[in-house]
């Protein structure tokens, strides 16, 4: 019976991320693009490291509901292409907090919140919200943090070209220790060297698929219905 109701709160949990992430796409279709490749690297990532498939899994759709406050931000904000001025980035650094906040009131399970809140903290202390350090930063968010910034980098913007693989392994290198944590910048570029193709093109259609919501009575004999389905490759 606990093991019935634990993946029906799963499957709960899961269809109310899958709506957020469609509220992402209505509003605004770069961040949900941009949300979705996010997710596959961070998956591969979790991978790498070690972590189980439904570990795994878990962090991708956190993944494609990181950037859920940017809905809440307005598109002279988020479309701008000159830099922001300091009101306008204290703006934009409010996404994580609201969020966090939205998931909060869904009573989503605090794995989620936590990596949608900490994803822009910085390995030295210097980033946002709460100005975490080191290892008081969840790994989860560790993890989305370098796989953030490595779309950001290689994909193209209102404000930046996009960079090569070779010069946004590069940028990730050199911030290693101040930006991210270092063991996970390893293991990235290690994954990056030995991935074929590793950066997801900005165009593909088939980069993410989810199975459907969970509609139909459930199963509890298949865990295998949790599960996030991520491109072919996987």
């Amino acid at each position: 019976m606990v093991e019935a109701q634990e993946i029906i709160g799963a499957q709960e949990t899961r269809n109310v991320l899958l709506s957020f992430a469609k509220s992402i796409q209505e509003r605004d279709l770069v961040t949900y693009e941009h949300s979705r490749r996010v997710a596959i690297y961070a998956r591969r990532l979790a991978l790498f490291l070690g972590w189980s498939e439904s570990e795994a899994e878990d962090l991708a759709l956190a993944a494609l509901v990181h950037d859920l406050g940017k809905t809440w931000i307005s598109n002279n904000i988020l479309n701008k292409s000159a830099a922001l001025s300091i009101e306008e980035r204290r703006t934009m650094e409010r996404h994580p907090v609201i969020g966090a906040g939205i998931l909060i009131g869904c009573d989503v399970d605090p794995f989620y919140v936590q990596a949608v809140l900490h994803h822009h903290e910085a390995w030295d202390g210097h980033g946002y919200p709460s100005g975490l350090k080191g290892k008081e930063i969840p790994l989860s968010a560790r993890i989305l943090t370098i796989t953030d910034v490595y779309d950001v980098l290689t994909s193209q913007r209102p404000y930046k070209a996009p960079l090569s693989m070779d010069a946004a392994r590069e940028r990730i290198l050199q911030s290693s220790g101040a930006s991210f944590d270092p063991v996970i910048v390893r293991a990235f570029l290690n994954l990056l060297d030995t991935t074929p193709d590793f950066t997801v093109t900005q165009t593909a259609d088939e980069l993410l698929e989810l199975e459907r919501p969970a509609s139909a009575p459930i199963d509890v004999r298949s865990p295998s219905d949790l599960k996030l389905q991520l491109a072919d490759e996987f």
